[in-house]
Formats: C-alpha cells, sequence, structure tokens
C-alpha cells in the first residue's frame, strides 16, 4: 500500500525560524505557491495517482482558487492546521481554535466534510493527548501526525511497527497513518518525503519501496522548486532544506511511473481496522 499526499503550504512556512514563525513575518515573501501547486497537480494526474493534500487554512483563506482545483480535480483535501504552529507550542484551547478555523474554512471551499488532518511537523509529543481527542471532537477520522522515529519537532520511537494502527483516545478512536519507515544496515530510516526524500540516493529509495508493504509520503510543494528564495538558516537548517532540489522533481515523476498510489481516503478503506493494532494514546503521549 503506497500513499500520495502534499503538505500544502507555501517555501516560507518554516518551523523554528524567527523570520518565518507567524502570519504577521509570511507577507513580506512573495508567494510561489501557484506554480508549485500546479506542478505537483499535472505530475500526479499524469501518471494516474489518487493523493491525499493537506491544505493549510491559511492558504484556503488567502488563496481559495487552489483548494478548489484540487477538490474539483478529485483529490482529497485535508486540513494541516491554519497557522502551521507545532502543536506542543499551542495551549488545548488554542489549537481546538486553530483546528476548528481550517476545517470551517476548507469545507467552505469543497462544500465537503473535511475528515482527515496533519499536525505540522508532526509534533504530536508526550504530554499532549489533548491534541488526538480535539481531533475526534471536531469529526476528524483519521490522522497521519505520527512519526515513527526520533525527530526534532517530536517523534515516537517507542510507537512500533510503522503502519495503519487505532489510537484509543478518551474521546473515541482514531484510525493512524503514521510516517513509514525503511531498514538499512539494521537501522530504521526515513525515505518516502521532505528532505528524506530530496537527500537519498533513488536506488536506495526504489529498493526500500519494493521491500515495503505500507509507505506513507510527505511532499511539501517547496521539495520541487530549485529557484525558491534562500533564507539565512542555521547550518544544518540550510542543508536540510535546499540540498537536493534540482533534482528532487524528476525523482519523484520517476518513482511515480514506477509505483501505484493511492490517497488516505481509499486506504482507509482498504485497511482491515479490526485487525490493526491498538495503541492506547495516553500511554503514548502523556
Amino acid at each position: 500500500m503506497n500513499i500520495l499526499t502534499f503538505d500544502i503550504e507555501d517555501w516560507f512556512h518554516l518551523l523554528d525560524i524567527e523570520c518565518t514563525a507567524t502570519e504577521a513575518e509570511w507577507c513580506n515573501f512573495k508567494p510561489r505557491i501557484h506554480a508549485n501547486v500546479e506542478r505537483l497537480l499535472e505530475t500526479t494526474l499524469r501518471h494516474g495517482h489518487k493523493a491525499t493534500f493537506f491544505c493549510l487554512g491559511w492558504v484556503a483563506e488567502h488563496y481559495p482558487e487552489i483548494i478548489r482545483q484540487i477538490d474539483e480535480l478529485g483529490f482529497e483535501v485535508a486540513s494541516h492546521s491554519h497557522r502551521h504552529q507545532l502543536v506542543y507550542q499551542q495551549t488545548p484551547q488554542q489549537f481546538r481554535e486553530d483546528l476548528k478555523r481550517s476545517i470551517h474554512v476548507l469545507e467552505d471551499i469543497t462544500g465537503k466534510k473535511i475528515k482527515t488532518y496533519r499536525a505540522p511537523g508532526f509534533s504530536f509529543v508526550r504530554g499532549n493527548s489533548w491534541a488526538a481527542e480535539a481531533l475526534l471532537e471536531y469529526g476528524i477520522e483519521r490522522d497521519s501526525s505520527i512519526f515513527p522515529a526520533e525527530r526534532g519537532h517530536g517523534g515516537y520511537e517507542n510507537f512500533g511497527r510503522a503502519q495503519p494502527s487505532v489510537l484509543d483516545c478518551a474521546g473515541g478512536k482514531l484510525k493512524e497513518f503514521p510516517i513509514s519507515l525503511g531498514r538499512v544496515l539494521g537501522k530504521n530510516i526515513v525515505f518516502s518525503g521532505g528532505g528524506y526524500f530530496r537527500l537519498l540516493p533513488y536506488w536506495m529509495i526504489r529498493s526500500l519501496t519494493n521491500r515495503a508493504d505500507y509507505v506513507m509520503t510527505y511532499f511539501h510543494p517547496r521539495d520541487f522548486d530549485a529557484d525558491q528564495p534562500v533564507l539565512d538558516l542555521p547550518l544544518h537548517r540550510r542543508f536540510k532544506s535546499y540540498v537536493g532540489l534540482r533534482g528532487a522533481h524528476r525523482k519523484l515523476d520517476q518513482w511515480l511511473s514506477e509505483n501505484k498510489f493511492i490517497d488516505i481516503e481509499t486506504a482507509d478503506q482498504l485497511v482491515d481496522w479490526d485487525s490493526a493494532p491498538l495503541v492506547e494514546m495516553r500511554t503514548l503521549l502523556t
């Protein structure tokens, strides 16, 4: 099962960078999202795949035509929050208000219920099990916020096998589609999105894909934009953000030509949820 997803945000929606931290700073940058999203749509359609587009409510408010086009082309529209803030930097009330606002604007544009969510930076961490409970409160049925490995913005090495699972929350059960992992030299690595995909050689990505029974991708429009402005970032962030941009789209095009991808909505129908692992959310996030 290979699942294709895109996080629809602009090139300046970087986390933990002071000059791009909030909406107040975003107005200082020229948008590049229209052409970049158009390129992803064209590539996905050309290969005949389904995909889930996790869209920022902020993008939807400013450029509703982008969300409308994604929906009219038959792709699943999902929430990626409204203001692209890390979950653990918000209070429970702030998170709920942000989630509600994103769902509202996306549903107004598409006329369809938003059922799927992904947290910015996969930032579910210990101590915020309330975030998963809030998703259920606002009608979210499927989540893709768990990063089952060590990560700067969170991550759960104790999550278990990276596969579709059921999160047992105080308010009910949430279907979880975590980021997938590949195994190289006895270690688990991420290969299916963001900087990892850009940095790894294609032969390795192909090999890991062929060995996997579950692949969850996560791409951003900026991952394929070699001409985006370069911000003055710390050296390690500069490397992660800009290395490999020139060959990334060619790599994606080849990957999509060699494999079949579906969206999360379709994957939900294929998973045997009665047999899926059950994860106690309060144990995981407390």
